[in-house]
Order: C-alpha cells, then sequence, then structure tokens
C-alpha cells in the first residue's frame, strides 16, 4: 500500500490551494477593518464563493461626518467658556481696582516695595492685537516703500538697458556725430541771435555811474574823444566820424564803436543844424572783430523823452527822443529831410539776431541852445540811389556761398 493513500484515507482535510488562502486572509483582514470603522464586532467572514473576486475590495463602511446639531454643541461651549472667563476677570479687575482706591499705594517706593507685576491673559490678548495692528501698518509702510522702490529700481534698470543698447548700436556713433554736426552748424549760423537776445533781456546789466548826468542842460567840458552816452541802456561808446557811407566803411568803422553814417542831406555832426546819423549793430557774429558787436542790442527800449548824450570836440550835446520807427535797409530818404533843428538819429538792425529791418530812433537837441547851432554843411557825402543803410555781416551760410 501506499503511505500517501494511507494519509488520505485516514480522514485528514484536503490541504488548500494558494489561491484559498489567499481568499482566507484577505477575508480575515477586511473583517478586522470593519470591526474597527463600523462598531461592530470582529467575525470571521465565510470565504467567497466566487474564485474570481478581488480579495483587495473595501467593504467597510464610510466614517460619520459631524451633524450640524453637533457642529453648533461645539461653538456654543467655547462661546460659554469665553463669557464666564470674561465676566470673572473684569469682576476681579473691578475688585482690585476698589481695594487700590480704598488703600492707596505710597508715590515713592523702593524695590523692596514694588511688587512685581502681573500680566494677566487677558492683558497678554489684548498687548497680542495691539503689536499685531502696529505690526501690520509697519508692514504696510514697509510694502509701499519697497514698491516706489521696486519701481524705482525697475524704471532705472529699463533706462540703463536702454541707454546700454542705444550705444552698442551701430548706428549709435553715426548719430551722436550728425547731431554734433547739426549743432555746431546751427550755433555758426545762429549765434547772434543767441547772444543779442542774452545781452538785450536776459542781463542788461546796471547804469554805469559815470553815464549819469547830473544836469543835461550845463554847458560842460568834456573829453575830446567823440563818444555816444545813453544812460538808460547802460551805453558809452566811442563815435568814430568821417568815415564813408559805403558797406564796409561802416562795417570797419563799427568794429570801434559807433559809426557816422553821412549821406548827402543828411551829414551833419553834432552841434549843427541838419541830421546826424550815427549807425551801429545790434547784434553780430559772435566770430567777428570788435568789441562792439551788440552795442545797440537794447536799443529798442528808449521811449519817446528818453535822454541821449553827444560827446563832440570837448563839449557835451543833450538830445532828447523825439520819435522810433521801423523801416526798410533801402529806405534811405527817412533820414533826409528839410529841418531848421540840429538832429540826431540812432540806428541798428532789427528784429534781434537778423538784418532785416532797421529801427531809427530820432531826437532833437535840447542843450546847447539849439538856435546857436551852426548850420548844416552843403555838398557832403557819398550816397547814390543804391546807398543802403549799414546792417550786419554775412551769417555762416552767406559765407559759405561767397557773402563777404
Amino acid at each position: 500500500m501506499n503511505p500517501n493513500d494511507g494519509s488520505r484515507s485516514g480522514g485528514s482535510p484536503n490541504p488548500r490551494t494558494p489561491q484559498e488562502e489567499q481568499s482566507a486572509t484577505a477575508n480575515v483582514l477586511r473583517s478586522q477593518i470593519n470591526a474597527l470603522y463600523g462598531d461592530r464586532p470582529a467575525v470571521t467572514p465565510a470565504p467567497r464563493e466566487d474564485p474570481d473576486a478581488n480579495p483587495y475590495q473595501r467593504t467597510h463602511s464610510e466614517h460619520p461626518q459631524p451633524q450640524a446639531e453637533q457642529w453648533k454643541a461645539y461653538h456654543s461651549a467655547w462661546q460659554n467658556y469665553y463669557q464666564q472667563y470674561y465676566e470673572a476677570f473684569y469682576a476681579h479687575q473691578r475688585t482690585q481696582s476698589a481695594e487700590q482706591s480704598a488703600n492707596p499705594q505710597p508715590s515713592v517706593a523702593t524695590t523692596e516695595q514694588v511688587a512685581p507685576q502681573t500680566v494677566t491673559p487677558a492683558e497678554q490678548h489684548q498687548g497680542f492685537f495691539s503689536q499685531q495692528t502696529d505690526l501690520e501698518q509697519t508692514e504696510e509702510d514697509l510694502s509701499k516703500d519697497q514698491a516706489l522702490y521696486e519701481l524705482r529700481q525697475k524704471l532705472l534698470g529699463r533706462v540703463r538697458h536702454q541707454a546700454k543698447k542705444v550705444r552698442t548700436s551701430k548706428h549709435f556713433i553715426p548719430i551722436v556725430a550728425s547731431l554734433a554736426v547739426v549743432l555746431i552748424f546751427v550755433f555758426l549760423q545762429y549765434n547772434r541771435v543767441f547772444i543779442a537776445t542774452v545781452n538785450a533781456y536776459v542781463s542788461p546789466g546796471a547804469i554805469d555811474p559815470q553815464n549819469i548826468v547830473v544836469d543835461p542842460t550845463g554847458d560842460l567840458t568834456v573829453t575830446p574823444e567823440p563818444r555816444l552816452v545813453i544812460p538808460k541802456i547802460n551805453v558809452n561808446v566811442p563815435a568814430i566820424y568821417g568815415v564813408g557811407s559805403d558797406h564796409n566803411s561802416q562795417m570797419s568803422a563799427m568794429e570801434k564803436g559807433v559809426a557816422h553814417f553821412a549821406i548827402p542831406g543828411a551829414s551833419s555832426r553834432p552841434g549843427e543844424v541838419g541830421n546826424t546819423v550815427l549807425s551801429g549793430h545790434s547784434s553780430n557774429d559772435l566770430f567777428d572783430a570788435g568789441d562792439y558787436k551788440f552795442i545797440f542790442a537794447q536799443l529798442d527800449k528808449l521811449a519817446v523823452g528818453d535822454t541821449i548824450y553827444a560827446n563832440y570836440e570837448s563839449k557835451r550835446y543833450t538830445y532828447v527822443i523825439t520819435k522810433t520807427e521801423v523801416v526798410k535797409p533801402s529806405e534811405v530818404n527817412k533820414l533826409v529831410y528839410p529841418t531848421t533843428k540840429p538832429i540826431m538819429t540812432l540806428i541798428t538792425c532789427t528784429p534781434l539776431g537778423t538784418s532785416r529791418d532797421r529801427l531809427l530812433v530820432t531826437a532833437e537837441q535840447v542843450s546847447p541852445d539849439p538856435a546857436q547851432a551852426a548850420a548844416a554843411p552843403a555838398g557832403s557825402g557819398t550816397a547814390n540811389e543804391e546807398t543802403a543803410m549799414p546792417g550786419d555781416s554775412p551769417t555762416f551760410v552767406e559765407r559759405l556761398f561767397g557773402a563777404r
């Protein structure tokens, strides 16, 4: 007989297959989990009859969630706790205040007499929220400052980045060179406009004390050098007589002061009947010769009634302005007219920085006595029909095209 056959015939149970063992183990674990979460005693479930069922499928019930009534009870309990706590605290505070009022402490106490200060939980609670509020305010201020600082740094960073980008661009040097050329050209062409404006309006200067005349009607002896003095606009300039009326002669004389512009019918000098004409620059090129390129820059500020003085042959002549007008450079006939009085006319270019028109300032002699003036010279001057009033030197562009 086979021993194995004897053991099976002896009534011992048949061994389980691995699949059956695995199913049984899963059932035991599932029973234990259900006992923990479902409040049921642990039982050993019967083996699954279906061998193909998933042994790891959970079968325990869901854990119950708190209900609305339970939440209400929870919050009510905490509210009752805080209410009782603060009622007891404030009652204690009132009792302590009453005791301190009944038994006041000395104002000065030694270190041994001062009891240690007790900080209650409520005070700690209040101090915590006070510190929290201050901290929030500080953080808010810091956040604003930080935001502004970050914005400023961001803008500066963009500017630096763009500037670096422009500098490293291959077009940067040509553009800068072009702008420099344009600026130099503009300055060379229009420097008389800029400088004349400064002389006329920005820094007019103060009246020189030597130009102040105490008695304009006095017959005073002055230096023999011919000069023109206009106190209102602080002018004290040499007057050059005996020069030609052509453009080159006038320009050369105006390098040394104001020039006598003598033409037929208007060739008188101070102390003679007729028109004495003096021309001067209101603006001229900065690089031209001479120290009087802007001597008449403020001539348009003179008005009727203002006084001017002319020193000629050691004698001072006083004139009072009677008229101002603007004419074209070719209108020389405005200087020639019949008169029985000694007249003086000042000429300069206008508007400032251009030679488009001429400003004429006419004045009559009031001292010495005009009735004692000498007769007007006859047949003097070299003017003709093409004679024009003196102007400025050519501009930079005009010189490029050959103007002199």
